[in-house]
């Protein structure tokens, strides 16, 4: 009877930490709000995730959870080199469901 109470203690531990975690963070990000919150990306990203110029990453497929980490990266100060003169201001207003929005966007393109 133990075990099994511990059991259940856990799974609700889970489930409650789950829920939690969403009503803080937030609903799901949206890819069609990023493409919104992504206009100004595009002059060196492309509508189309793919850089203007070679100095540029393509942001196209990228992985959706690197895209958050990267900007996370550049709004905390966290990426300094190569063309982080250029990102932080652009990262620095952003909210995290912005991060997200704008990642999800993103990633979705091939």
């Amino acid at each position: 009877m133990k075990y099994s109470l511990r059991k259940n203690k856990a799974l609700s531990l889970f489930i409650l930490t789950t829920i939690c975690t969403f009503s803080v963070n937030g609903q799901a990000a949206d890819a069609d709000a990023g493409k919104a919150k992504a206009a100004t990306c595009f002059a060196c990203h492309g509508e189309n995730g793919v850089g203007i110029a070679d100095t540029y990453p393509n942001l196209a497929g990228q992985k959706e959870g690197y895209l958050v980490s990267a900007l996370k990266a550049y709004k905390e100060g966290q990426r300094t080199g190569g063309l982080a003169a250029l990102m932080v201001p652009m990262v620095s207003s952003l909210s995290d469901a912005d991060i997200a929005d704008i990642a999800a966007y993103y990633s979705g393109l091939e």
